[in-house]
């Protein structure tokens, strides 16, 4: 870029966050450690000064604004930080605050597609039973408490509108038919009833819910729920990582449809696949 062009953008800049933030000539100057006459030469429009990059970093710090953006070297006025703090967020996970807060995405995407891989099994397609034996080592939440929220969720799916694609290793489902691995010690006539409620939810809930096997063997995937353009979350254990940058979100939902690609099955067929375990 030409000097002067870059010299015109940097003063329109530094003119329009001052405006913004209302300070003054003065101000700014007593901020960035000079005379004013010196912010008095960045903002002349017979001037074709730029400031060198200790001064250009102190204005960014004054104004709150980043020094990228001041030069013209990038499009956003944020400062790293606060970009970061508006895209990329730490949730904790703890099982009560999460059901609230699962809730509160859930209002947030109303109206839009949700694409969901769940850490074991879809929580709103889990039986009591099953809910029972997960939550009974968790002192937070009693099973009580875990089945209301589980079937808020499944009312959620049963409403007009709602549009929910689901993603499942295919072999979850095969070490709950087993009772082997994550669901070992649970009854076999739990896992059977599990099975059968499972694949009578997604025959009754098809065609506004949509469940998809694939095989972790050729593609893997973290625990991952993306809501619709707005946010995408992924489970990490005690902690949700919140993203928000358009981006990412986009990554993630190409992420989904290679899964739902690559399955082994159609959404209409799960519930067939998933009886004929039993």
């Amino acid at each position: 870029m030409d000097k002067r062009e870059r010299a015109r953008i940097f003063r329109t800049r530094l003119a329009e966050r001052m405006n913004t933030t209302g300070m003054s000539r003065s101000a700014l100057a007593r901020a960035c450690g000079v005379d004013r006459s010196t912010i008095a030469q960045l903002l002349s429009e017979d001037e074709t000064r730029l400031p060198n990059s200790h001064l250009a970093a102190e204005c960014a710090r004054a104004l709150g604004a980043s020094a990228d953006w001041l030069l013209g070297l990038a499009e956003r006025s944020e400062t790293a930080a606060d970009l970061l703090a508006a895209t990329f967020s730490f949730t904790e996970a703890e099982r009560t605050s999460a059901d609230i807060q699962i809730a509160e995405w859930h209002r947030e995407a109303a109206g839009y597609k949700i694409r969901h891989v769940p850490a074991t099994l879809p929580d709103h397609l889990k039986t009591e039973e099953v809910l029972d034996f997960e939550y009974a080592a968790f002192q937070a939440k009693t099973p009580a408490q875990a089945g209301h929220a589980s079937r808020d969720l499944n009312d959620w799916l049963s409403r007009p509108g709602s549009d929910y694609e689901i993603c499942v290793p295919k072999e979850q489902v095969e070490s709950l038919a087993r009772g082997e691995g994550y669901w070992r010690g649970l009854p076999e006539d739990v896992r059977r009833r599990q099975i059968e409620h499972m694949a009578e939810r997604c025959r009754a809930l098809y065609p506004s819910l949509r469940m998809y096997l694939f095989d972790s063997k050729t593609v893997f995937s973290a625990p991952v729920t993306i809501f619709g353009p707005l946010l995408a979350v992924i489970y990490i254990g005690r902690y949700y990582m919140v993203l928000r940058e358009t981006h990412q979100i986009r990554a993630l939902t190409g992420h989904f449809d290679k899964l739902v690609y690559d399955a082994e099955n159609d959404a209409r067929s799960t519930a067939a696949i998933i009886a004929g375990m039993i």
